[in-house]
């Protein structure tokens, strides 16, 4: 750009020399016709070159360095020049509504779609998802979310309606035969505790020290007697261990009747208990002063940090992108794409968003390049018209002189003429 400015610059300079020779060498000449005529066209070229480059010089700086009036034209207006730029800028190049017709035009789904499904597939887009993934589980601050899930989960303990899982629990027992299983477990405790020897003195023990302690008149307190004479601990413990031993043994038998009474009344009191309000009542009670004395704060703290470890070391396996994240994109991008409406949807709000910062901003771009001639001084921004068109105002020159010496031999030829 320089170098053509600086071609035309001399070729400009030429044509002028051109025509202030040619000027000077008709002089000497004999008088005649084509004397005249020639002397004139030098001489009107050399006045329109010298007037075109006066006035090219003028736009940009002082001619000779003279201060004649109007000329630097530029820089003593720049102020109003820059202003006029904004103003085209703003209100007739680039107003608000240009840019928002403009904006309509494009396709932004289309264009967003294609680079992100590009992009997705390219391993620096990959390994930025993972850092950035991995990033925000480490920014997840446990100790403040601890709180909300211990005020969450207490809520919904205490949303739990008993009435509804209290009578399931109850037909679970009787389904699973857990009343049976109950009883005989209770049996062979009691079987196990009644065969010890220990077991045996003690209810020998027992037993007559109540004998001994009952009081009673006549022939009645001489039967006691005689009988607490006869036998001692380790018989009446004998006696009272084998019917202990009887009892359990008979109880333990499936069809004994006795066994298949307390099983009903133990299944009538369970159901029973399904309908007991007051028994819900204590129940629910209990349930309410549990929650409100339990602390699992800490707990909670312990079990959460464990899961954000593991949701770490989860996202950095070599296969969690592939296998994971980029079907679970490309998925939810297929369904956007497969369907008209959400590509509406997400076509007007990007527009609509672009539009609000064009409206919110647009004062902006005046101000931009105001700030960026701001920055030029006046020997720069002179610089770079004349880099961008000199060529052109040198043409200006140039063609001036050569008008002028072709107007300059019409007019004296016909001025010879007539």
């Amino acid at each position: 750009m320089l170098n053509r400015k600086n071609k035309s610059q001399h070729l400009a300079t030429i044509s002028l020399i051109v025509m202030a020779a040619g000027f000077l060498a008709t002089i000497p000449l004999p008088p005649s016709v084509w004397r005249i005529i020639l002397q004139g066209g030098f001489e009107a070229g050399l006045v329109g070159g010298l007037a075109d480059w006066f006035a090219v010089t003028a736009l940009f700086r002082h001619p000779l360095g003279l201060p004649i009036p109007h000329t630097a034209i530029l820089p003593k207006n720049r102020e109003k020049i820059i202003a006029k730029i904004i103003s085209m800028l703003e209100n007739d190049w680039l107003t608000k509504e240009s840019i928002r017709n403009k904006i309509d035009t494009f396709h932004f789904t289309e264009k967003l779609f294609s680079v992100v499904n590009k992009e997705l597939h390219a391993q620096p887009v990959k390994e930025k998802l993972i850092t950035l993934i991995q990033h925000l589980i480490n920014r997840i601050e446990i100790k403040k979310i601890a709180p909300i899930v211990e005020r969450e989960l207490k809520t919904q303990l205490n949303d739990w309606e008993l009435k509804y899982y209290l009578p399931l629990l109850i037909d679970q027992i009787t389904i699973r035969k857990y009343d049976e299983k109950t009883l005989d477990f209770v049996l062979k405790e009691i079987d196990e505790w009644a065969k010890k020897d220990s077991t045996k003195y003690k209810l020998g023990g027992m037993a007559l020290n109540m004998i001994e302690n009952i009081k009673a008149d006549g022939i009645m307190q001489f039967a006691l007697r005689s009988f607490s004479n006869l036998v001692n601990e380790e018989k009446l413990g004998n006696i009272i261990q084998s019917l202990i031993l009887k009892g359990v043994d008979s109880y333990r038998d499936p069809i004994n009747q006795n066994r298949q009474t307390l099983l009903i009344h133990i299944h009538n009191k369970l159901q029973n208990i399904k309908s007991d309000d007051k028994f819900y009542e204590e129940l629910n009670l209990f349930k309410t002063q549990i929650i409100e004395k339990w602390k699992p704060e800490e707990k909670i703290i312990e079990f959460l940090t464990e899961i954000q470890q593991k949701a770490y070391n989860f996202v950095e396996q070599p296969n969690f992108y592939d296998e994971y994240l980029l079907p679970l994109i490309t998925k939810n991008l297929d369904e956007i794409t497969e369907n008209p409406e959400k590509i509406k949807q997400l076509e007007l709000w990007i527009k609509k968003q672009i539009s609000i910062f064009v409206d919110r901003n647009h004062s902006k771009i005046g101000k931009l390049v105001e700030e960026n001639l701001e920055k030029l001084d006046n020997k720069t921004l002179i610089h770079m018209i004349e880099t961008n068109v000199g060529k052109d105002l040198q043409w200006i020159r140039v063609n001036g002189a050569v008008c002028g010496f072709l107007i300059g031999l019409v007019l004296v030829g016909i001025k010879a003429l007539f």
